[in-house]
């Protein structure tokens, strides 16, 4: 079975790499173009690319749909697999391998279609998700599904842990796949249930508000430790800057350090750990941060700097 293999990202490379300890035949790798990066513009390759160099594998950065058609028709071949790409592939295109496109997706289909499945599950507080390996149609993740694994979340995950997880639980699956194809095992199952989505996370989507409860506040920022961080603005010696939450965690304040103050505002500081920030109905602990113009630092020592104490509001509007 003749296999090319279409990623960009590092959590692609995994996937590449088993391919080939399995003795696999990799007619090629497709990967997305250099991109200019940092001040400088200076070209950088993608993580695939690295990879598929390392393996000594053919890699090709076709830059149009065009390009990559005729490509993957020269290549000719049985199977194509998909992982985190980052580019719509055309329905002339997918057409063109014996089997068609496998792609698996960090969610259980049909929950969670989409750019950010793994970010969105955690904003929204779910217990479990899973990988989905499917047949890629036209239509956004909404193809025939081969197979799926779940796996449990747990409350200290956050999205780097969780894509750690998942990315596992993705390799796992996609091999099985390929010694059911290899058997003549073609399965394509129908999605059943209705559909959910997970935008890609923008910007404007990371700004915290404190006047919601604190479970809700801390889904936000452990989903997005990933990028773009979870972040609000502060005032420092008179100055509006933003700071971004690293980790957090969900900590019950002891009695004897609880005040009565409102959203936004300092419940209590932990020396050398972090600090308390109150929520509507108890508090966040947050335990890393990144303030505007610094490095990375414990939350601890950013309130010190900042010459903060207990019952300061620390959270200003936007």
């Amino acid at each position: 079975m003749k296999i090319v293999f279409l990623g960009t990202p590092q959590i692609a490379c995994g996937f590449l790499s088993k391919l080939y300890a399995d003795g696999y035949k990799m007619a090629g790798v497709i990967s997305q173009p250099d991109k200019a990066q940092g001040r400088g513009l200076c070209l950088k390759c993608p993580p695939v690319k690295t990879e598929a160099l390392k393996l000594n594998i053919p890699i090709f950065q076709p830059d149009s749909d065009e390009a990559i058609r005729e490509l993957i028709s020269s290549l000719k071949p049985d199977l194509c697999i998909a992982i985190a790409y980052g580019r719509f592939l055309k329905k002339d295109i997918l057409k063109i391998p014996k089997l068609g496109f496998l792609n698996i997706h960090f969610s259980l289909l049909p929950k969670y279609r989409g750019a950010a499945p793994v970010q969105r599950v955690l904003i929204n507080g779910e217990e479990k998700t899973g990988v989905t390996s499917f047949w890629i149609e036209e239509k956004m993740d909404s193809g025939p599904i081969f197979s799926s694994i779940e796996v449990p979340i747990l409350l200290q995950d956050d999205a780097l842990s969780l894509f750690k997880k998942l990315s596992q639980a993705g390799i796992n699956l996609l091999s099985h796949c390929l010694i059911e194809i290899k058997k003549g095992n073609i399965v394509k199952l129908p999605q059943i249930g209705t559909p959910s989505f997970a935008p890609k996370i923008e910007s404007k989507d990371s700004w915290l508000d404190f006047k919601n409860e604190a479970s809700v506040v801390y889904n936000k920022i452990r989903g997005l430790v990933c990028g773009p961080k979870a972040r609000f603005n502060s005032l420092v010696g008179g100055k509006k800057i933003t700071v971004q939450i690293i980790k957090a965690s969900l900590e019950r304040v002891s009695s004897e350090k609880k005040i009565n103050i409102s959203e936004g505002h300092i419940v209590s500081i932990e020396r050398g750990k972090g600090f308390y920030i109150q929520c509507t109905d108890s508090a966040v602990f947050i335990r890393q941060v990144q303030p505007e113009g610094k490095k990375l630092m414990n939350a601890a020592d950013f309130i010190n700097g900042a010459r903060f104490k207990a019952g300061d509001k620390i959270a200003t509007e936007k």
